[in-house]
C-alpha cells in the first residue's frame, strides 16, 4: 500500500490558533507547530500535505506555503461542524487513496531513529489496512483521548487487533470494554493523533452525519469504531511521545520534550537548573 497524502484539519475554533504557536526544536530553532507535523510527513515520504482551514486563513497558509511550496494544498472548511466534517471535506482532494490523518494539536517526539509518522507508514505499508498510532496511557489522562480496546497480534508487542473504539471513556467504561491483555492495570491504548486510513472512512463518516442529522457535531471515533467492525484495522503502539497541546501545561510540555530529545540536551538541562534554583530561591 502507497501512502502519499495527508491531512491535517486545523478549522476548530480552539485548534485554529494551536498550529500557529511557536515553539523552539531540540536544535535551538524556532518553528511553528504545523511547520513541525509537516516537516516530519514529508520527511516519512508523504508527497502532497492538505490543510483543512477555516475562513480567513489565507495568510497563515501562504506563512506555511513560503516554507513548503506546493507540497501543501489548503481546503476550506467554512462552519465548524466537527473534526469528522472536517475529514469530509477532504474527500475529493484524498481521491480514493489511503492517506495519513494527523491532528494539529499534538507535537511528537520519537524514542527511536524513526520519527513517529514513519513508525506507523511502515506497518500500514507492511499489513496493507487503516493503522492507528497508540500509546499506553494511564488511566488518569482518559479525559484527553480516545482508547482502542482489542488484542495482541500473534507474538508482536506493539501491534493490536482493534475491536473496539471509544472518545475519552470514563474509567468505568474503559475497564469494561477497553482492557487490553498484557497491559499493566489502570493503562490504556490511547489513540496517538495519527492514523494511516483507507478510502472506506469515508463513507462511514457520511453514514453518521446522517444519522446525526445535524443535531451535533460530527467526530471521527465512531467512524473508527464502525470501520473496525468492517474492515482490517489495526494499531500500533508507536515509540514516541505525543504531547497534547490542550493539556494541562501543553506547550511547556511539548516545548521541554523537544528540547531534552534534541542535541543540546545538556545545555537545556542547566538552564532548567538554574530556574528550579531561582524559584527555590523566591520561594524561600
Amino acid at each position: 500500500m502507497k501512502i502519499h497524502k495527508a491531512v491535517i484539519p486545523m478549522a476548530g475554533p480552539v485548534h485554529r490558533d494551536l498550529p500557529l504557536q511557536h515553539i523552539t526544536t531540540g536544535e535551538g530553532v524556532t518553528r511553528h507547530v504545523a511547520a513541525l507535523q509537516i516537516d516530519e510527513l514529508l520527511g516519512a515520504g508523504i508527497r502532497s500535505v492538505a490543510l483543512v482551514m477555516a475562513p480567513g486563513t489565507e495568510p497563515f497558509f501562504e506563512v506555511l506555503r513560503a516554507q513548503f511550496g506546493d507540497a501543501l494544498a489548503r481546503i476550506e472548511q467554512p462552519r465548524p461542524e466537527g473534526f469528522g466534517d472536517a475529514i469530509l471535506c477532504a474527500e475529493s482532494w484524498v481521491a480514493a487513496e489511503p492517506f495519513i490523518l494527523q491532528v494539529c494539536d499534538h507535537v511528537f517526539v520519537s524514542q527511536t531513529a524513526d520519527s513517529c509518522t514513519r513508525q506507523l507508514v511502515t506497518i500500514a505499508a507492511q499489513e496493507e489496512c487503516s493503522v492507528s498510532a497508540v500509546r499506553a496511557t494511564p488511566e488518569s489522562q482518559l479525559p484527553y483521548f480516545g482508547v482502542v480496546g482489542g488484542l495482541r497480534v500473534g507474538n508482536t508487542t506493539d501491534l493490536y487487533t482493534v475491536s473496539t473504539v471509544i472518545e475519552k471513556p470514563t474509567p468505568t467504561v474503559a475497564e469494561e470494554l477497553c482492557m487490553v491483555p498484557g497491559l499493566r492495570q489502570g493503562t490504556y491504548l490511547a489513540l496517538f493523533g495519527t492514523h494511516v486510513l483507507t478510502p472506506r472512512i469515508f463513507a462511514l463518516l457520511r453514514e453518521r452525519k446522517q444519522m446525526l442529522a445535524g443535531r451535533d457535531r460530527l467526530g471521527l471515533t465512531e467512524g473508527l469504531a464502525i470501520l473496525a467492525q468492517r474492515e482490517k484495522y489495526l494499531a500500533r503502539e508507536v515509540s514516541g511521545l505525543r504531547l497534547d497541546l490542550e493539556g494541562p501545561f501543553g506547550l511547556l510540555r511539548a516545548q521541554v520534550a523537544l528540547a531534552l530529545h534534541g542535541p543540546r540536551r545538556e545545555e537545556v538541562l542547566e538552564i532548567l537548573l538554574e530556574e528550579v534554583a531561582h524559584a527555590s530561591g523566591c520561594r524561600g
